[in-house]
């Protein structure tokens, strides 16, 4: 299978993760105008599971080094993909709600709260699972990036023209979704041996057998989830699977990409964990929100008029990004 060999290529492989997780929502944003979210979110889960697939049976298999995919799932011990598989249980569950604290409260109570709240409970909890890294420059780094996303946020807030008052439901759906977020990656990185890809211990799994796992994962609980969102969603009336199996091929396919995306984000992430550690590829791939605010601002236009004041906090919001960015680099060297 193909191993990350040097830190500078697991940190080219978190920025790839930056880019895929901050740009997959844009598929979204393009089906939303005439597509469900409840619709979208099941073509963007197949298209995560399509690209585990894909992945284990290409780059987890190829190359001398580790096991291939297939000799590696016979191997695997049952604990091992529980774990992935419950990882994948996990994030489904905050995926989903995340989205919805979004759709009841708004991106500038949504993003502080649940990924603020996922970005330091989760680098700590990798942290102590696997100890990679400098914590002093991991932890300021952490630190920079929630102000940076605290910036963001009274960024959205500023332009914002509608009402001040702040749902109470929301909030609490983004908390719950930040705690389960904060969780979830280390499942899939408690099922691995990062201490030595090249030669895994007996019952582990590679990065591609765990993310396949993950996303069957992901896949099976959404009949759960997202059937149940489907028939009582949290905005707008109840849908069903006839409304699905309606939509256009190219809707369909938009939906598909947008997972094929993200799932790219999320193999590249645990491949270079190996030699970053969790921690550091982790705290990277949240930095997703500043690629997000990138697309709103230079391609959706979505401070476009905004009043006075909001250019200068999203100055402040990518400098705090960036500077963050590169302490948590600097950790693993």
């Amino acid at each position: 299978m193909f191993i990350v060999q040097n830190y500078s290529i697991a940190i080219i492989f978190c920025f790839i993760t930056m880019l895929c997780w901050g740009s997959w929502a844009n598929t979204q944003k393009l089906a939303s105008k005439s597509w469900r979210f409840e619709l979208f979110y099941w073509d963007y889960v197949i298209g995560i599971l399509i690209f585990s697939i894909i992945s284990a049976f290409t780059l987890g298999s190829i190359g001398n080094g580790g096991r291939s995919f297939l000799n590696d799932l016979a191997q695997a011990n049952i604990s091992n993909i529980g774990s992935a598989f419950l990882g994948g249980i996990i994030f489904n569950a905050a995926n989903i709600l995340f989205s919805a604290a979004i759709a009841i409260a708004g991106m500038a109570v949504a993003f502080p709260i649940a990924i603020g709240l996922a970005l330091v409970l989760g680098v700590l909890i990798n942290y102590i699972g696997e100890q990679k890294g400098d914590p002093a420059f991991i932890f300021i780094g952490v630190l920079l990036v929630v102000v940076a996303i605290i910036l963001n946020a009274l960024a959205y807030r500023k332009k914002s023209s509608g009402s001040n008052s702040i749902s109470s439901k929301g909030i609490f759906i983004a908390l719950i979704a930040g705690l389960l977020m904060s969780f979830f990656y280390r499942f899939i990185a408690a099922s691995m041996d990062l201490n030595d890809l090249v030669h895994p211990g007996a019952g582990k799994m590679t990065p591609y057998t765990a993310v396949f796992i993950f996303s069957v994962g992901i896949f099976t609980s959404n009949f759960l989830f997202n059937t149940l969102l489907m028939k009582k969603p949290f905005e707008g009336k109840p849908t069903g699977y006839a409304a699905y199996f309606k939509g256009k091929s190219k809707t369909h396919l938009v939906g598909v990409l947008g997972g094929l995306i993200w799932g790219l984000g999320n193999s590249f992430n645990l491949i270079a964990a190996g030699k970053a550690g969790p921690a550091i590829s982790y705290g990277l791939g949240q930095g997703a929100t500043l690629i997000a605010a990138l697309w709103g601002v230079f391609i959706w236009k979505e401070f476009k008029d905004s009043p006075k004041g909001t250019n200068g906090l999203i100055t402040a919001m990518f400098i705090f990004f960036v500077i963050g960015l590169g302490f948590i680099i600097y950790a693993g060297m």
